[in-house]
């Protein structure tokens, strides 16, 4: 295999080849600072999951590894994440009915199909999809996922557990053990002082993870207080590597978790993908999304057929591997490996953590994915998404999560709608002294129209939603101009597309407009847009003479004049405006 082609297949090779003694020792530090955030945290979202404590090791031991030879980022940490958690818990739970052997099976069935499906993405090169969600369905639908895990995880911070449920019963359940007798007070007082740790220690920006202080005092109060009977604990992990954990799998388990899988994987992606591309920004590098398909896809096949689950890049973990000054992907091995000595040599220390201690540490976490500045921000910037944004978050929380993220895709492409259905228009005319012609609406005292013709301006493509729309107004605006208009000049520049519910709409226009003895005359309208009508059947209505290259060169042919002065038009500059002149 060529050298070229094995550095595009397995991106590894290139950086190995290119490596630079001088990176080694950031990325070693790097990988121990992730790692002591990495194995708290990895415990704690497989229980999210409804996993052993064990598999969120796995599944951040393999993907690091795994990524780090065909992930084109050059930091991104692979591992369990918070926002994969409550949608795995809500899937698997139902399914594995109490056998925990049965839920490892699963859970590395839906990692495989997951990575499969991401693999088949990104061949197609499908990497577009993360436009599917938009900003503020995505502050929505992090929120909703934030609520759900902190609801999930409040029994056990308070030292009991309660059955999986949606976000009513779970908080219903939570309150019903908490007031009835089931919580444990020295659980629950460990779990809130460790929150309370973590939170500060974040707070005064601590180089050591509050997560790791947590731990490894929880451990220590545990065991020193003989604890460990009167509160549920984590328990010794198996000493061992990762290994295949997918018996008793049937084809019906793979039509079961069909929808999941997608749905985990469109969210995985997503996020990984927006991490992966604001690094990258920050480094002046530019990261392929079909790439990246492919490596977390090939990074989620290999944990699952070795006792993981699903993964996606850790918005947490990936921040302090920056931070720590790693420079390529070594820094993730590095940490894999760590991870691996743990489980080899020192697989008792977890017998005494308490299980309200790993809640705190994935409440902590979670609470960085709530963000309220954001949803305030967008009610002052746009009523519009910051309502599309309260839609998604309670879509997810009424509906549930694998609904959720349907609602959360409809509410996207609802929003593209929306504004394309009523997007900006504009009467254009002369404003003296600026060369073009410009929206009459910002010049209301010195703008004025262009006698005997309408100049219309429709910042949108015309597609079924908006083509009556855009007639309708069209014929008011001709209408509100008076009987002597003889032209109607569409400046069309904007308008990218035109499918054929608005080119019937368009020939009805021009009909209309006939009738009343007004010519329809195109200007600026992009080739591809103009050999669409043509391809329509429209070529001859719609002949070389309806349309102009600009709107000044379709005033002066209906007028009879060329330039005059400022503001008279200008067959060249059409909207543009003259010598810095701002466009309107």
């Amino acid at each position: 295999m060529p050298t070229t082609i094995l550095e595009r297949c397995v991106p590894g090779v290139r950086v190995a080849r290119g490596y630079r003694r001088a990176w080694l020792w950031p990325d070693i530090r790097a990988g121990v600072v992730v790692t002591a955030l990495m194995i708290p945290a990895g415990m704690g979202y497989a229980q999210a999951s409804g996993l052993p404590a064990v598999t969120g090791l796995y599944a951040s031991i393999v993907p690091l590894v795994a990524y780090a030879l065909l992930g084109p980022s050059r930091i991104l940490i692979l591992a369990p994440d918070s926002a994969l958690a409550p949608i795995i818990a809500a899937t698997l739970l139902p399914l594995a009915a109490g056998d925990p052997d049965r839920a490892v099976a699963l859970a590395g069935l839906m990692a495989i199909m997951v990575g499969a499906l991401m693999l088949l993405a990104g061949a197609a090169r499908l990497g577009f999809v993360t436009d599917l969600l938009s900003k503020p369905v995505r502050v929505g639908y992090l929120n909703a996922i934030a609520l759900i895990v902190i609801v999930s995880q409040v029994p056990k911070l308070l030292g009991f557990s309660v059955e999986s449920g949606t976000l009513w019963e779970g908080t219903m359940r939570a309150w019903e053990g908490a007031v009835g007798g089931e919580m444990i007070g020295v659980a629950a007082a460990l779990g809130a002082a460790s929150l309370v740790v973590i939170l500060v220690m974040r707070r005064l920006r601590s180089p050591v993870p509050g997560e790791l202080v947590v731990v490894v005092l929880g451990i220590v109060v545990a065991w020193t207080a003989g604890l460990g009977e009167r509160l549920p604990v984590v328990g010794a992990l198996p000493q061992g590597l990762p290994a295949p954990a997918l018996e008793g799998i049937t084809w019906t388990d793979v039509g079961a978790l069909s929808l999941p899988a997608a749905g985990i994987a469109l969210v995985a992606f997503t996020d990984s993908a927006v991490l992966s591309r604001t690094l990258a920004a920050r480094r002046g590098e530019k990261v392929s999304g079909s790439a990246e398909l492919a490596g977390i896809g090939a990074a989620n096949v290999a944990t699952g057929a070795l006792g993981g689950f699903p993964v996606s890049a850790s918005s947490s973990r990936t921040p302090v591997a920056e931070a720590g000054g790693a420079r390529t992907q070594l820094a993730g091995v590095v940490s894999a490996a760590l991870v691996v000595v743990f489980m080899l040599a020192l697989p008792g220390l977890t017998a005494y953590l308490p299980e309200a201690t790993l809640a705190a540490v994935v409440i902590a976490a979670v609470l960085t994915l709530i963000d309220v500045r954001a949803l305030v921000s967008l009610w002052r910037m746009d009523r519009l998404d910051a309502a599309l944004s309260i839609a998604a978050f309670a879509g997810v929380l009424v509906f549930g999560v694998l609904t959720g993220i349907v609602v959360a895709i409809g509410l996207s492409l609802l929003a593209f709608v929306t504004r394309a259905w009523r997007p900006y228009r504009a009467t254009l005319g002369r404003v003296p002294g600026v060369r073009g012609y410009h929206d009459l609406s910002r010049y209301p005292e010195r703008g004025r129209p262009v006698p005997g013709v309408v100049i219309v301006r429709y910042d949108a493509p015309l597609f079924f939603a908006n083509a009556a729309s855009f007639s309708n107004w069209v014929r008011s605006e001709v209408a509100r101009a008076g009987p002597q208009v003889t032209t109607l000049i569409v400046a069309a520049e904007p308008i990218t597309d035109v499918d054929v519910t608005a080119a019937d709409a368009l020939v009805d226009l021009d009909d209309y407009l006939a009738a009343h003895d007004i010519s329809l005359v195109l200007a600026e309208m992009k080739d591809p847009v103009v050999e669409r009508l043509r391809r329509y059947g429209l070529g001859t209505r719609f002949g070389p003479e309806r349309f102009a290259p600009t709107v000044g060169a379709a005033v002066d042919a209906v007028t009879g004049t060329m330039r005059g002065d400022l503001g008279e038009g200008d067959g060249n500059d059409g909207e543009h405006g003259p010598r810095g002149a701002p466009l309107r």
